[in-house]
């Protein structure tokens, strides 16, 4: 390309498309040989551009700010360029003859017309604007007018960064609360989140104010990873996206030389915590290097920041948990964890200086523990939100891992479902915050927060195997915890109280959602493998709760606490010896309803609300397909199903669902009945319907995982529970259930849990289930 006309800019969108997308034959470009190819065919192109359009002589450049101006240009980059300009008359005419060809092409363009004094003004009341102005880079035309516009920005940003510090560090707040942190996150936001390439551009920004350092090796490998990310993203993606979806992460994996989405998952966590670390030190660091605006002259004693005693050897100084002048922390072996505590306890960051000496001459802490440092430890699990912060800082500095060295395999582990918001070790200081809510609810709160803490550590080793014991984290788990509880010192009845219930933690949820627990035998399964231990018990129901709310957003629901809290009454009634509930008859008007949906030959609905879910109850003379038909029905009118238990009157059938509505509220029982009663004489195309409704709702989704089907023989109560696990779809239950009705199978009851964009759903059978690998087909082709 040796010339560049006036019209559309073909001739650069066919270049960018070849660095794209190489010839055969040619080397595909490394992301950063891709971002350099892409930067020097920019430059050049808009050089030749600008001087045809007519920007030329003293007095006016066209720079770029952004990608471009940081020589960071990704593949689906927009273009941030200025026209800088000292009063020339033509300037709109000038600014249409450069900007027109690249609108033209569908360039990507955010453009601005500017004087040296117009950009200060800008800058000075607009900080995106303040902070674009500081990756300032020439382009094309006079070179001088650019310099004097960069160097009057620099200076403004220097001398007015005390005043901009709330400003920036409000903004970034706002952006991470839209964003979240991508350390931590599933599907992590690479630009915009917490930890991610907007705020290595604030660290520049706070260096070019001269009040920190420049951002030191461990960030510039962290900015490396997070920017090759974004554009192997960009290129694989086709599209500006900023978030790493699943779907895209085995490609940017793969381009990157990394093994899958898990691996450079980790790695983006670890950058991101980088990062993130960093920039909170940074802004503590600015707020007390920026100058200060003072009236007078200051005496030594009065510029000193006050220096507060937190506990002994712990001091609050200037904001920070700092150490006491007299303190020795080679002698103290509970001192680290009183400054964690301390820290924690007062939502306060623990300064630079004081992680530096602690990391240098802590003691390690042989096994078991003194007393002394065992009790911080469990004093810091109960601070609650001042936790997470805290153990970020431990963390990033290696004082954790000397703490607690089996958390390295799950450091930046992330989940293998989608259910869970959060990285493995992040789940597990989220699931002590809110354990510490639940501290009253049990006899040994201090127990509970340690289990909160430890409870998926087998997480980390279990990856990979394919032994059955070996991959259970739960197995793995318990001997993991029982590893730390002795090494802090715990006596041996409560380390098998905390080995216990890492091993057994999933063991309420799964029961209570996937089991009948009016099931006696249910319920004598559940005491006897807890050894009939009522603390143990306590401690489960507490964790359950804990873990579900640090899983992700509705994974704790009104209905699944209802569950588990009948399962642990009956459990506890069965530990003391008290006789078990019996079922409760059906209430005298819901025969009568029955009778008359006998009587009649015609369905009859009753709904209950209660709280945000409700009750659905339909009665109809027992026929095949009815199962189905009902699910069909409530799926139309946008319930979804928590749970479902048949039972009959004598030859109608009595169906109990649990619902909520997904938005909105309940529909009218009217309506339902008669939509059911038209569904049963096939009235109404249910089919039909309701995959009009899911294409009205964007269509099934485009990339799954695949349904899986599980068998689950209980020995106790005889019952055979088939376990699916699929993505949820409008009328997933209406297809599965008539699925098995055509398989001849009966179903007694199910239960339907929803994780995040994924179902599990547990239906205990009756009939001939023989033929299971039928079954299964069946069941897997309707949840696909």
């Amino acid at each position: 390309m040796t010339t560049v006309s006036g019209g559309a800019a073909e001739d650069l969108v066919r270049a960018r498309g070849l660095l794209f997308t190489p010839a055969p034959g040619q080397r595909r470009l490394a992301p950063e040989e891709l971002r350099g190819a892409l930067v020097d065919l920019h430059d050049f192109w808009l050089s030749a551009h600008a001087s045809s359009a007519g920007l030329v002589g003293p007095g006016t450049a066209l720079v770029a700010v952004g990608a471009l101006g940081r020589r960071e240009l990704t593949p689906r980059s927009d273009l941030d360029l200025i026209i800088v300009h000292s009063g020339r008359s033509d300037i709109a005419e000038l600014a249409d003859r450069v900007w027109y060809p690249l609108w033209d092409s569908g360039i990507g363009l955010d453009h601005s017309v500017r004087t040296v004094a117009e950009g200060k003004r800008a800058a000075g009341t607009d900080l995106r604007v303040a902070l674009g102005l500081l990756e300032i880079r020439h382009i094309a035309g006079d070179a001088e007018i650019t310099q004097r516009l960069s160097a009057t920005t620099r200076q403004a940003w220097r001398s007015g960064i005390r005043g901009r510090l709330d400003e920036l560090a409000e903004s970034a707040a706002e952006r991470w609360h839209r964003s979240g942190e991508i350390s931590h996150r599933v599907e992590p936001d690479l630009k915009h989140g917490k930890g991610g390439l907007r705020d290595l551009q604030l660290l520049d920004a706070l260096a070019a104010a001269q009040v920190v350092d420049r951002p030191a090796a461990d960030i510039s490998g962290a900015h490396a990873l997070l920017l090759d990310a974004r554009t192997e993203l960009h290129r694989i993606s086709a599209r500006p996206q900023d978030v790493l979806r699943a779907q895209d992460g085995d490609d940017v994996a793969s381009a990157l030389g990394l093994a899958d989405r898990f691996e450079l998952a980790r790695a983006i966590s670890s950058a991101g915590r980088t990062v993130s670390f960093a920039l909170e030190g940074a802004l503590r660091t600015a707020r007390a290097a920026a100058p200060k605006r003072t009236l007078g002259v200051l005496t030594p004693w009065q510029r000193r920041p006050a220096r507060r005693p937190l506990d002994e050897g712990v001091v609050l100084h200037g904001g920070e948990v700092a150490l006491a002048r007299d303190a020795v922390p080679h002698r103290d072996p509970a001192l680290l964890l009183r400054v964690a505590a301390a820290a924690a306890r007062t939502n306060s960051p623990i300064s630079a200086g004081t992680l530096a000496k602690l990391a240098d001459s802590a003691p390690e802490l042989r096994k078991p523990w003194p007393r002394a440092a065992r009790e911080e430890l469990l004093s810091l699990l109960s601070c609650g939100r001042g936790l997470v912060d805290v153990v970020e800082a431990l963390d990033r500095t290696g004082l954790w891992g000397r703490l607690i060295p089996e958390w390295g395999s799950v450091r930046d582990l992330p989940p293998r479902d989608a259910a869970h918001m959060w990285t493995v070790d992040r789940h597990l200081v989220q699931t002590v915050v809110h354990a510490a809510r639940l501290a009253t609810r049990v006899s040994r709160p201090d127990l509970l927060l340690l289990i909160a803490l430890v409870h998926d550590l087998g997480k980390g080793v279990t990856i990979g195997r394919r032994d059955p014991e070996q991959s259970d984290h739960s197995v793995v788990g318990a001997a993991l915890a029982t590893q730390v509880a002795e090494r802090i010192g715990l006596w041996p009845n409560d380390v098998k109280l905390v080995s216990d219930a890492v091993r057994h933690h999933l063991l309420l949820p799964h029961t209570a959602t996937r089991r009948d627990v009016e099931d006696p035998a249910t319920v004598h399964r559940v005491v006897e493998t807890l050894e009939g231990n009522s603390v143990l018990l306590e401690l489960l129901h507490a964790l359950a709760e804990a873990d579900s709310l640090s899983t992700g957003h509705g994974v704790w629901t009104d209905w699944k606490a209802a569950l588990i809290a009948d399962l642990v009454g009956r459990c506890r009634a069965a530990m003391a010896g008290d006789p078990l509930p019996e079922p409760e008859p059906l209430p005298e008007d819901q025969r009568e309803l029955a009778v008359a949906a006998l009587e009649s030959g015609r369905p009859k609905v009753l709904v209950a609300e209660d709280g945000p879910s409700a009750t659905v109850t339909v009665f109809a003379p027992d026929r095949p397909g009815l199962l189905s038909r009902v699910a069909g029905v409530l799926a139309l009118n946008s319930l979804e199903v928590h749970a479902a238990v048949l039972h009959g009157h004598e030859k109608a059938a009595v169906e109990t669902f649990t619902v909520s509505p997904r938005f909105g509220t309940l529909p009218d029982p009217s309506l339902l009945q008669e939509q059911l009663r038209r569904a049963l004489d096939g009235s109404l195309p249910l089919k039909d319907r309701l995959a009009a409704k899911e294409r009205d709702y964007g269509g099934p989704p485009e990339e799954v995982a695949p349904p899986k089907v599980l068998w689950f023989d209980d020995e106790a109560s005889g019952a055979v529970v088939l376990e699916l696990r699929a993505t949820d779809r409008i009328g997933l239950l209406h297809r599965v259930a008539a699925a098995l009705e055509s398989c001849s199978v009966n179903v007694r009851w199910a239960r339907v849990s929803t994780l995040g964009g994924t179902v599990i759903d547990a239906f205990c059978l009756d009939g001939d289930i023989s033929a299971r690998r039928s079954i299964e087909r069946a069941v897997l082709a309707a949840a696909r």
